[in-house]
């Protein structure tokens, strides 16, 4: 692709785009040691320091950001804690550092150097870090006593970090301090790291205090020499948390920037988000729940509280408070609000209460979600709460307030059954009163958050669970949340996002017009050879191994398979060896038999279940050259894997999907049918369908076998009003042994090749799940900077009133207007900057949709080109002003205009680059 340029407005382009997003473009830092790294809040630094035997490198968010981490590595000491201290030879010990009770290690031992290199640094990288900060730097003067040793240990530690610098070239270095060698080292570092500028630590204890001017003088001369060698300098302050939010910290940053340095202000263990230049939105949820009686996947807190919060951008942390004691205010810091979703009285009220009145410090407010987890008496007034002096009063009672907000799918019950609590403050939202004249309120916004409780939350009815309040709308009033731009899976281009996916359950169930046929048949030929879409398609390998459960017919079964993978529209997958029906049965690598299919001499291990399979589905089953290969588990039995399973399939760099029951019909229209995206299990996320399968529609394959047809239904509920769900065809092989489930599969696939949709595999919509649960946003006023958008590339705005200034963003394709929102397409980057305005401001035109993925493409100050391929015949809009012309490597077959808005489209073509310039 080649596109024309003309260079005279660039400097005028970066002028606004700087001024545009001010501090939001600033670089900034953030050093945090503390576990279970929350990605959200550290993706949007230039800068991201970790402790890394408290990093899991495993995680997807590790992946997406670690270009921009660094592992902490103590150069001068070493921890006795720390995995290699038993390998520390006494002779290499020279000294104590006191204040952390470690030892001072001889930097000139040759031997000590190798030890650094191969039992500290080379097993991180391995691990996967590929970038390092060394700290510790100047420990050697706790114990060099002449200018010789001095000399001697600054020399070794010139040599460290410049071998490191030789060894490893295309990794970067941090340094802490090191101000005495900086001349002899930094051409071989990328940023100088310091603490305590304005605020430090002072003491045995480590307290707070600020630093001198005379300190701060000191400071200067090394600061000024470093800046003039052009490396970032980091500048990192200590604050109590409480002051953390404070007035005077934001001075001090702004002080720090303006002085040419990236400021970090943390406490003094570096356990906690701190603060920098550019700050993250806080996207995460605390939702308490009790896990004593079952599993969280069962649990109302999950099924029908996380769809409302990852709709508006945010995300469902669910925290088991019969397993841990309450977060500390540290520890809470990366929320953005608390959910209360307990079912029963907290084992500790008072701390309870005490612990909600303790978070309003830091503004984090809190939901009381369908009950009261503590006794009505009077501890709630502590909250503004009052209880009732006749709670067993039963009767039907007035309404007193009832908000717009109530009655969002079912009218709240007017049975007063369990009159107990009004507020002294706050705002009603419903309320009753009583024959006795007494008044209960049901749901409230109070000064610390608010409640929604019984008939004023969620009611059953006929087995549904309905929302009597709006959950969208009530979660975000009364956790203050704010709207923002939403990273969004539903959609690519402009387009809604089609996948399809297969189990591989009864590729050997004989078709019953025709006993010669086995299903595995009738899906390839009539199903994946006739639609040419991307579909998934997985395999059981107990069912079609020549060891398995079928061995007579296996080889006619394995045909079958090969003729499927061979296809390129066909993605390769495993329903896992053999099938297990119930994932947390699996004790020390072995399920029993009576959980998982039994073909005879198979030895169970989670190996031969995921990667094994797939390893042999690429080397049996595939064409050589065959992209893309298997990499995918689609789950089997219950779908609920556990954390240990997880964390296998993580650590082997596969992706997995099923669970969720997302299954909203007309008969079902409600919120309650649609599952969230997955559910987290210690750092790792099972990725949920987009819609269930056919054995659901089906009444679990009992009839009617036409049944799948109302999967329909569930596509068209997810699509309005609010489109929560991709299209996801989904069913199992067994779809194809009977006339009527094929035909369902025709009307079905008929169906969605006819909608505005843009097609993909399944393992390319996986990826963007997993980006939604790491993606990190930082906003200054209508400004966003948005990073970890991997394979995630659509952003959602809400607000109809503003448009995107695709002349001041950054990473953007274009968008469109779809009902209410606006859908933004990114480019290729991992990160974009947006810059949203009242009126449209866009002189050289956009990508308005297309069912395509952009491949490649190219936008400068005239004009801006893309390569295009879809796996339907291609369809694109694009905005082309007057002053733009435009050229295609192919014809159109047809070609229309609305205003300014141009729609190509091709009959059979689905390859297309083209090229826009404008005078």
């Amino acid at each position: 692709m080649k596109l024309l340029c003309c260079n005279r407005y660039i400097l005028l382009l970066i002028l606004l785009y700087s001024a545009a997003f001010g501090a939001i473009n600033d670089k900034s830092a953030i050093v945090y040691y503390g576990e279970k790294i929350s990605y959200p809040m550290v993706g949007i630094h230039d800068y991201i320091i970790v402790e890394p035997t408290h990093t899991n490198t495993a995680t997807h968010g590790f992946k997406v950001y670690k270009d921009k981490m660094y592992a902490y590595v103590s150069i001068g000491e070493i921890d006795k804690e720390v995995k290699a201290f038993s390998k520390v030879k006494k002779e290499w010990i020279v000294g104590h550092n006191k204040a952390w009770n470690s030892p001072v290690l001889d930097l000139t031992n040759p031997e000590y150097k190798e030890f650094l290199f191969k039992d500290i640094i080379q097993p991180q990288m391995k691990r996967g870090f590929k970038n390092f900060f060394f700290d510790t730097l100047d420990s050697y003067q706790l114990v060099c006593k002449t200018k010789e040793q001095r000399a001697k240990s600054e020399a070794a530690l010139v040599d460290i970090i410049n071998t490191f610098h030789t060894r490893y070239p295309d990794s970067k270095l941090i340094i802490n301090r090191g101000f005495e060698i900086i001349d002899k080292v930094y051409k071989s570092v990328n940023a100088v790291l310091f603490e305590s500028y304005y605020h430090g630590l002072a003491g045995k204890d480590l307290s707070y205090q600020k630093v001198s001017k005379q300190d701060r003088a000191w400071l200067d001369t090394h600061i000024k020499k470093i800046q003039q060698y052009k490396l970032d300098l980091i500048c990192v302050d200590y604050l109590p948390l409480e002051e953390l939010n404070s007035k005077e910290a934001q001075d001090t940053i702004s002080k720090i920037t303006q002085k040419g340095m990236i400021p970090y202000l943390a406490t003094k263990d570096l356990t906690v988000y701190g603060k920098s230049a550019k700050n993250p939105i806080k996207r995460e949820i605390l939702t308490l729940i009790d896990e004593s009686q079952h599993d969280r996947i069962f649990l109302s807190a999950h099924q029908h509280g996380a769809l409302p919060l990852e709709y508006q951008g945010f995300i469902q942390k669910l925290y088991d408070v019969n397993k841990h004691k309450l977060p500390s205010m540290e520890a809470m810091q990366q929320y953005g609000g608390v959910i209360i979703w307990l079912t029963k009285e907290y084992k500790d009220p008072d701390a309870l209460i005490d612990w909600i009145l303790k978070l309003q410090k830091y503004n984090i407010k809190v939901v009381l979600a369908g009950s009261l987890p503590f006794p009505i008496d009077d501890s709630l007034n502590k909250l503004s709460l009052k209880a009732n002096d006749d709670s067993d009063t039963i009767g039907r009672g007035k309404v007193l307030h009832k908000d717009a907000m109530l009655g969002y799918e079912i009218e709240p019950s007017l049975n007063d059954n369990e009159s107990f609590i009004d507020i002294t403050k706050g705002k009603r939202l419903f309320s009753l009163i009583n024959a006795h004249g007494i008044q209960t309120t049901y749901a409230a916004l109070m000064p610390w958050g608010g409640f929604a409780l019984r008939n004023a939350f969620m009611q059953e009815f006929n087995d549904d669970n309905l929302w009597v309040i709006n959950p969208f709308k009530f979660f975000k009033k009364a956790l203050h949340l704010p709207t923002i731009i939403v990273p969004d899976v539903t959609t690519q281009n402009g387009k809604r996002i089609l996948f399809s996916h297969v189990d591989g359950d009864g590729i050997m169930n004989r078709v019953e017009w025709d006993p010669k046929l086995f299903s595995g048949d009738t899906i390839y030929s009539d199903v994946l050879k006739k639609y040419t879409l991307p579909i998934s398609v997985s395999i059981i390998g107990a069912e079609v191994d020549d060891n398995g459960l079928y061995p007579k017919i296996a080889p006619k079964l394995q045909k079958i398979v090969k003729r499927m993978y061979k296809l390129p529209n066909v993605e390769p997958a495993t329903h896992t060896f053999t099938h297990p029906f119930f994932w947390n049965k699996i004790h020390n690598d072995d399920l029993d038999p009576k959980y998982r299919l039994k073909p005879k001499g198979y030895h169970f291990s989670l190996e031969n279940e995921t990667k094994g399979m797939l390893d042999e589905i690429n080397v049996k089953y595939l064409p050589k050259n065959k992209y893309p290969k298997a990499k995918t588990i689609f789950w089997s039995g219950d779908c609920a894997p556990t954390e240990m399973v997880l964390d296998y399939v993580y650590k082997q760099n596969l992706l997995n999907i099923n669970g969720g029951d997302t299954y909203i019909t007309n008969a079902h229209p409600w919120l309650s049918y649609v599952a969230p995206l997955g559910i987290e299990r210690g750092e790792y996320y099972q990725i949920y369908t987009g819609a269930q399968n056919e054995n659901i529609y089906t009444n679990e394959w009992l009839g009617p076998y036409w049944g799948f047809k109302k999967v329909i239904q569930t596509f068209k509920h997810t699509e309005t009003p609010r489109r929560l769900k991709p299209i996801d065809i989904y069913y199992h092989l067994y779809s194809g042994s009977k006339r009527a489930s094929l035909n369902a599969l025709h009307y079905v696939y008929d169906w969605a090749i006819k909608q505005d949709v843009n097609p993909m595999f399944t393992s390319k919509y996986i990826p963007k799940v997993m980006d939604y649960y790491t993606v990190s946003l930082a906003q200054e006023n209508r400004h966003y900077l948005i990073a970890g958008m991997q394979d995630l590339k659509t952003l959602r705005l809400e607000n109809t009133q503003e448009y995107v200034d695709m002349n001041t963003s950054d990473n953007l394709l274009g968008y469109k207007r779809v009902q209410n929102h606006t859908y933004i397409h990114l480019g290729t980057k991992k990160e974009a900057n947006i810059s949203l305005s009242e009126q449209t401001n866009n002189k050289n035109g956009y990508l308005v949709s297309t069912n395509a993925a952009v491949t490649k493409s190219q936008f400068t100050d005239n004009g801006f080109g893309m390569e295009l391929k879809s796996y339907l015949p291609l369809k694109l809009e694009l905005r082309i002003p007057k002053n733009c012309r435009y050229s295609f490597s192919n014809p159109a077959s047809s070609i229309t205009k609305n205003g300014d808005v141009i729609t190509f489209s091709y009959k059979q073509k689905r390859e297309v680059d083209f090229n826009v310039i404008c005078k």
